[in-house]
């Protein structure tokens, strides 16, 4: 099956919608108690951790898994760097792991001690937030070779979040609010919102949206980086654990209320939500693509994996420096940008640059020529080769 979608070299796009999908797969990794999970931006690589066993990884969308060389512990929180090849892994109140090749070795980083939770990731797997459940915010800029505290006092901190680059970090507390940090974890923010036990909480690539569960059947939702809280009734679930797509519009969220916990997703930034057809079970962490196509949750039975076929999108803005940048959200799927330069032409052309991603909103970027366009025009699309 291929998806195209068709830029010319003036600030016009053709886009299709696309709904979640309800479609859902058991992956091959056996029936453990999976504590927590984490995708690479395109949704191929993934990590998981069992509670009470060890780390998994998977390099192939979750058709086969690796078990990692790291001790049996209650492993508590995991997040992936974009291209999924750092990844940082906390177990429960003892050191956090970090890998620089997907998890095939692991070292140890010591930093302070603290009762380690929680951890999040920038897009590049170097600035790392990690909080203790009765302990200090831990930051990182080096991959978690060295830690510092921030200046947040020893509390009972419940999850943690992180932009693309770094730079906006959100935690929570458990029975208290939500902290926000503009800074990179040097100076933080309280914000007046309901005091409730927070189980979760997921960030956009920018910052911008923030998303949080706490236990109960509604979510709360950001869309100024936390100044402001709205809330929406997803259903009488016990939700924990709440996912986002790059650009926040695409949220998943999971509940774990016995045997009928169930997996809900939206398509508009948390304003609606529908139940998804998955088995009714105890479901535990939940994490998406960058384009939020590529679905994962994990439950005490398995992790299961969904995938919607994108419409991809391409968008036309003007740099600083007068240049026209195409852009297109990380893809969940084998995309290639092909070149025409006369529309009536049948043979599309790679063209000779490369896109560079954006760390700051997990945007691929190409910067054409000077604003306006020097004609010829030229026309460009993504062509999806296969679905994986």
């Amino acid at each position: 099956m291929r998806a195209i979608a068709v830029i010319w070299t003036i600030p016009v796009f053709f886009a299709a919608s696309s709904a979640h999908a309800q479609t859902w797969t058991q992956t091959t990794a056996p029936s453990n108690y999976w504590q927590a999970v984490a995708v690479s931006a395109d949704g191929s690589r993934i990590v998981a951790a069992v509670n009470g066993g060890v780390l998994y990884t998977s390099a192939n969308f979750g058709r086969t898994w690796s078990t990692s060389n790291v001790p049996v512990q209650n492993w508590l929180s995991v997040a992936s760097s974009a291209d999924g090849t750092r990844l940082v892994a906390v177990p429960f109140n003892t050191v956090p792991y970090t890998s620089i090749n997907s998890g095939v070795t692991w070292s140890t980083n010591v930093g302070f001690g603290n009762d380690w939770h929680y951890v999040a990731s920038s897009a590049d797997g170097l600035r790392l937030v990690a909080a203790g459940n009765v302990g200090r915010i831990g930051l990182s800029t080096d991959g978690g070779q060295n830690w510092t505290t921030s200046n947040l006092p020893v509390a009972a901190w419940s999850a943690v979040a992180s932009s693309g680059d770094g730079s906006k970090l959100a935690s929570t507390l458990s029975g208290g609010s939500f902290y926000t940090s503009p800074d990179f974890g040097q100076t933080w923010v309280s914000n007046n919102t309901a005091h409730l036990g927070w189980k979760s909480i997921a960030s956009s690539a920018d910052g911008s949206k923030l998303a949080a569960v706490w236990g109960g059947g509604t979510t709360y939702v950001s869309t100024n980086s936390g100044i402001t809280w709205a809330t929406n009734t997803v259903g009488g679930v016990d939700l924990v654990s709440i996912a986002s797509s790059a650009d926040g519009t695409k949220l998943i969220a999971a509940g774990a209320t016995g045997p009928n916990g169930r997996v809900y997703t939206s398509t508009d930034g948390g304003n609606t939500w529908i139940s998804n057809n998955v088995p009714n079970t105890v479901w535990r962490a939940v994490a998406c693509s960058a384009d939020g196509n590529r679905l994962v949750a994990a439950s005490i039975g398995g992790i299961f994996t969904s995938y919607t076929v994108p419409s991809p999108k391409l968008t036309l803005a003007v740099s600083a420096d007068g240049r026209l940048v195409l852009s297109w959200t990380v893809p969940s799927t084998n995309f290639i940008l092909q070149q025409l330069s006369n529309i009536r032409a049948k043979n599309w052309a790679i063209p000779g640059y490369l896109a560079v991603l954006n760390l700051t909103n997990l945007q691929e970027e190409v910067k054409l020529g000077l604003f306006p366009p020097v004609y010829p025009i030229n026309f460009y699309r993504l062509k999806q080769e296969y679905v994986p």
